[in-house]
Formats: C-alpha cells, sequence, structure tokens
C-alpha cells in the first residue's frame, strides 16, 4: 500500500529538498506508481530569455508521472527571493491553507502518491500567523526530513524533529544529505543522527555541486512501512 502522499521538510533552507523530493518521485515512477509533485509555495523566480520560471516547480514536474496543472502543482509562486510570508505580502497576496489544501487533494485524485515539498525549514512562516508547520498539519501527511549534513546538523535534526511530533505528525523517515564535502567527522555525526532522531534512516545522497537527479540507493521498503 503507497500512502496518499508525503511531506518534505528540511532541517533549513538550501538542504536538498527538491533533489529529494525529485529523487522519491522518480523511484515511485520507475515502480510503475502514478506520482505528482507538488510546492505549495515558492518564491525567487528565475529570468531567461524573457520567461520567469521556478527552478523546484520545473524540477518536480520533471520527475513526475503525472502532469497536472500549474495550479494545482503550485498555487503561490513569487518572483522575489524572500521568505513567503514577506513575498507573498509584497505581492499582495494572502497564502490561503484551504487553497493548498484542496490543491492537494485534487492531486491525490489523480495519482497514487503526491510529494508535497515545503518552503525553507519546518516552522518558515508564510503569514503573520501560520508558518510551514501549520501547511504540513492541514495536509497531515507523513514527513520527511532532509537533514544537510554539515557543521551543526545535530542540533538541527533533532529540533526539527522534536518539532515535527509536538505538532502531531509522523516522521516517516530522513534523508542525509552531504552538502559540506570538507566536514569533519561524518560517521560520528551520522551515527549520533542515526541514535538520536527515532526514525529510519531512508538514504544517503552524496554531496555533488548543483543538483544532480540520479536516483541514491533509498531503502523504499522502509518508506512504505513507516509511511502506513
Amino acid at each position: 500500500m503507497i500512502p496518499g502522499g508525503l511531506f518534505i521538510t528540511g532541517t533549513d533552507t538550501g538542504v536538498g529538498k527538491t533533489r529529494v523530493a525529485a529523487a522519491l518521485l522518480r523511484g515511485w515512477g520507475a515502480r510503475g506508481h502514478r506520482v505528482v509533485g507538488m510546492k505549495p509555495v515558492v518564491s525567487g523566480a528565475v529570468l531567461q530569455d524573457d520567461v520567469v520560471s521556478w527552478e523546484d516547480v520545473d524540477i518536480l514536474a520533471a520527475a513526475s508521472t503525472v502532469q497536472a496543472p500549474l495550479t494545482l502543482r503550485n498555487p503561490y509562486r513569487f518572483e522575489a527571493a524572500l521568505s513567503p510570508h514577506i513575498a507573498a505580502q509584497r505581492a499582495g497576496q494572502c497564502i490561503d491553507l484551504g487553497v493548498i489544501t484542496a490543491s492537494c487533494a485534487s492531486l491525490r485524485e489523480q495519482a497514487d502518491l503526491v510529494v508535497v515539498e515545503g518552503a525553507g525549514g519546518w516552522y518558515a512562516p508564510i503569514s503573520d500567523t501560520k508558518t510551514m508547520a501549520d501547511l504540513a498539519r492541514a495536509l497531515n501527511l507523513p514527513v520527511v526530513l532532509v537533514v544537510g549534513v554539515r557543521l551543526g546538523c545535530i542540533n538541527h535534526a533533532l529540533l526539527t524533529a522534536e518539532a515535527i511530533r509536538h505538532d502531531g505528525l509522523s516522521l516517516a523517515a530522513w534523508v542525509a544529505n552531504m552538502i559540506d564535502p570538507e566536514m569533519l567527522a561524518v560517521a560520528e555525526n551520522m551515527a549520533t543522527l542515526q541514535s538520536r532522531l527515532a526514525a529510519p534512516l531512508l538514504g544517503v545522497m552524496s554531496w555533488q555541486p548543483g543538483i544532480e537527479y540520479d536516483l541514491p540507493d533509498f531503502e523504499w521498503d522502509i518508506l512504505f512501512e513507516s509511511a502506513q
């Protein structure tokens, strides 16, 4: 049985959430499942040849097997590379959780699995009163935590895992993304994370310059069992 969806969060911004989400989509797709990626809120557009695009949204679309309308896959997008709540304020918009949950429900009718990628970290604000945690709670999906393995990652990972559970959601698994190729004591840090996160390690992604779309050897059965 495949869960209806997964929510991808990270220990910070820039730790590889999109890379992990794309890998999950490609993995499920290669196993014959209908999958679609969703980025409810994105900020920071790229302008190329007078065309505005959002890289995260494009990456998730390319990794999906279900081609759903952009308005469902990405209800809110802002050109300025700012925290979502500030970007929304400057654009004169209000991020409505009802719009996002309705969009996700529509996607779940079209796919076996919806991979929803958050923006920033767990408590990144999306309005004056709401954060990404509120969005995740509204969707009520199992959570996969992407840990950017670098100095300080243990504290960030444990705090995020505690917050996820405190907010009433299931931490289905975590992924280690080796974002600092010069980090010392990697093995010791990984051992500490594995012993203290109290969630299965889904996979380890090696450091590469930029986002690569190769699929690591994830423990797919672990995710099946953890996300029921």
